[in-house]
This record gives structure tokens, sequence and C-alpha cells, in this order.
């Protein structure tokens, strides 16, 4: 019965055929479509892709500067200055010497003199003695010898005695009596208000020059460095060396000309006072918040060792 049904819709048999063939046949790609003005074809949205921004040509620096236009620089930060930059600086240089002013106006040379020549005697005998040592022996000194001819005309072992309390008398006797030689030979005995011509005398180095230059002719060729001053100036770091010669050129570098001669006195003043070797009076101290020194007794600020 089957077979007859079979042999009787041949239609549909050749239609299971054509499409289990077909099932099996390799699809074909589909060709896109032409577009054309009746029919165009609609695309998909896609993702926007930005196009690089296009490289601006190199200004030349030169056309720069002629059309006024100019880079901006970089501002660099400021190094920080250090603690001896700071303690030289101009400000504080200033307030020192407006301090020092009001402590000690109108400061003088401590050593008793009447003349040019008395002065540079009693500064060759204040060499490592105390200026109230040497105080007390000018005066009966200069009234035994009163002019600088009757020191040329000693020996200097005649001097010994008149000058022992001052130390290193035999030093000294020979610097003060060959000193008024020269003077009478070379200066008709007149004490030279010259750096160079000083320099020539016996016994007589920068310190003594600058002393008697300063204080009788009041001329600032120089700066006087004794202990005192040695040791302050070092104490307020105005300076690191360690020699009255380098001291002083360091010194003349950072005060006025103009304060050379009182600056120094103003020193020695204040290391007698206030700023003494051991144990100073820091308390007291005019200059005590602008000094870092390591060796102060009471302080308000930072020390510096």
């Amino acid at each position: 019965m089957s077979k007859m049904l079979k042999a009787k819709n041949p239609v549909r048999a050749s239609l299971k055929r054509s499409t289990k063939s077909a099932a099996l046949a390799p699809k074909k790609r589909a060709t896109p479509k032409k577009a054309t003005k009746q029919n165009p074809i609609k695309q998909k949205p896609s993702a926007h892709v930005p196009k690089p921004a296009a490289k601006l040509p190199k200004r030349d620096p030169r056309n720069a500067k002629r059309s006024g236009v100019q880079k901006p620089s970089k501002s660099k930060p400021k190094p920080k200055k250090s603690a001896t930059e700071l303690a030289i600086s101009p400000a504080r240089i200033t307030e020192l010497l407006r301090r020092l002013d009001a402590t000690y106006p109108s400061v003088k040379c401590a050593l008793l003199h009447k003349s040019a020549w008395e002065l540079l005697v009693a500064t060759i005998l204040s060499a490592q003695c105390t200026d109230e040592r040497v105080n007390k022996v000018t005066p009966n000194l200069f009234a035994k010898y009163p002019t600088v001819k009757h020191f040329a005309a000693l020996n200097p072992e005649e001097l010994e005695s008149d000058i022992r309390s001052t130390g290193f008398f035999r030093n000294k006797s020979k610097s003060v009596v060959g000193a008024a030689k020269k003077l009478i030979e070379d200066f008709n005995g007149e004490v030279p208000a010259d750096m160079d011509q000083l320099l020539s005398l016996p016994g007589v180095a920068r310190k003594t020059a600058n002393v008697v230059l300063g204080s009788w002719f009041g001329i600032a060729e120089g700066l006087v460095v004794d202990t005192h001053v040695y040791r302050i100036s070092r104490r307020l770091e105005l300076t690191t060396s360690d020699t009255p010669q380098k001291i002083e050129q360091d010194l003349m570098q950072i005060i006025p000309r103009d304060k050379w001669i009182d600056f120094a006195h103003q020193l020695i003043w204040h290391g007698r006072k206030l700023c003494v070797a051991r144990n100073p009076k820091c308390m007291d101290c005019p200059l005590e918040n602008i000094c870092h020194a390591a060796d102060k007794t009471w302080s308000t600020v930072d020390g510096h060792s």
C-alpha cells in the first residue's frame, strides 16, 4: 500500500530531494547591493575615531623675538642662603652697626696719649698686654722721656726696667728705641701719616699702624684686629678666618669704610665689658638675638656649631 502511495506522488519525492541537496550545498556570500538614487543603502552607525592633530611647525626663536612673543620662562626656586651668607648679609650688618652705635657712641682709643708718638709707643707696649697695664706705665715713662729725641738717645737696655711690667720688655725696648732712631733719621722726628712709612719702623706691624692712623690722624686705611676684634668677629660669624691679616680683609669687605675706625673700637669695648673670653654676659648683650655663637651662656636663638 505504501509503495503505491510513493509511486502515486512523484512531486513530493522530487521536492524532498531538492531541499536535501540545497541544505548540503555550500552557502554563497551575499554580494553587497549597489546603492542607487532610488534605493540608497542605509549603513549602520560606526564609532567616531578622531583624527590625530596635525603637528605645528617649530617656531624660530629669532622670529619670536621680532614679533615680541617670548617663551614662558620656568621660574626656578631660589636656593636657601647658608648661615654664613645670612651672617654677613647687608641687613644684619646694618642692624649690628646700629646696635653698636647705640651702645658705644663716640668711642675712642683706650690707650692714654697726647701725641702720635705717645700713641705709637703705647700701642707697641700693648702687644700681649692689657691696655689698663700699659696706661699705668706710660705716664711715668713719658714724664721721664718726654720727646722722640730722648728715646732715640737711649740704649734698649736702659728702657727695660721702665716697661718690664708690660711683658716681653726686651723686644719692646728694642722696638721703641729703634722706632725713635728711625723717625729722627728718616722722618725729621715726626710720625708719618702713611701706612707704608709706618710699617718701615721697627716693631710696627699692621695693627699698630692702623691704630695710629685711625685714632690720631683719622685715616681709615685698614681695620684694627686685636685680641677682642679677633674673638668677637668670629663669634658673630663675620669671618671664619683664623689670622689677623685675613680677618682684617674679611671685615673690610662687609663693613663700610667710614665705620672701620669706630667699629674696631666698639668691638674692643664690647669685648672688655660684655663679650669676654670666658663666660660672656649674653643676658646683658644688645646683640644677643642676632648672635648664634655656640659658646653663649644664655640664648633666645638657636646656636650654630
